[in-house]
């Protein structure tokens, strides 16, 4: 498996991001600002996440997406952990994420990976969803807010 960036010419692989994320409206917005990776095998993408600078010295991981049948095989670790890295190859000194209080596995996952959590955005999926969001039997309502320091400071 290789982790590239997108190219400009390339289409943007929606049908992944909206696994994710199920607005395309919002999905377009942060691609238009953010930037694209996505992980191939066989020549065919199979996973995708997108940076988006959000402060100074802060950028936002703000999707991270893998197709179904290759879901419960480490990709999606291997795309947190190369987010890292091109946060910090890029100067970043936090990187954040964001996820629904019912995405249980993904709050599980962004922890392994040295995520802390820092707050909650309350009722963040009610406001900006115009569908209501269940996951794990849980409506999603409330945005779990994680951040980790890439300087390594406590």
């Amino acid at each position: 498996m290789k982790i590239r960036k997108l190219r400009l010419d390339e289409t943007k692989p929606m049908e992944l991001l909206l696994l994710a994320d199920p607005s395309p409206s919002i999905i377009k917005s942060y691609l238009d600002r953010g930037e694209c990776y996505v992980a191939e095998l066989e020549n065919r993408i199979i996973g995708a996440y997108v940076l988006l600078p959000t402060r100074p010295h802060t950028v936002e991981l703000v999707n991270i997406a893998v197709a179904e049948e290759h879901q419960g095989k480490g990709i999606g670790k291997k795309l947190i952990s190369d987010a890292i890295q091109n946060a910090k190859k890029h100067g970043y000194k936090i990187i954040e994420v964001g996820t629904g209080n019912s995405s249980i596995s993904q709050l599980a996952l962004y922890q392994k990976c040295g995520f802390q959590m820092v707050g909650i955005d309350k009722d963040f999926f009610i406001k900006h969803y115009q569908e209501k969001i269940y996951e794990n039997g849980i409506q999603c309502r409330d945005m779990i807010r994680l951040s980790q320091d890439l300087e390594g400071r406590v």
